[in-house]
């Protein structure tokens, strides 16, 4: 099972990779587009996650919030 995992829309905006139960990656949105505590959707960070796990969203089986 392939889960992304959101912090969105507050400060400190980030994205973590879980498959079949073992952390893959987990990244801060400030890290890519070099804003402290950016907020908003972290879409640099979920491209990183995926980008790192060698997957697409499509072969995501849940993305929570």
């Amino acid at each position: 099972m392939k889960i992304l995992g959101l912090n969105a829309f507050h400060g400190d905006a980030s994205a973590a990779l879980l498959v079949d139960g073992k952390l893959i990656s987990a990244v801060e949105e400030e890290r890519l587009n070099r804003r402290k505590h950016s907020a908003g959707f972290p879409s640099l960070a979920v491209r990183e996650c995926l980008r790192l796990a060698g997957i697409s969203v499509s072969e995501l089986d849940k993305i929570a919030i």
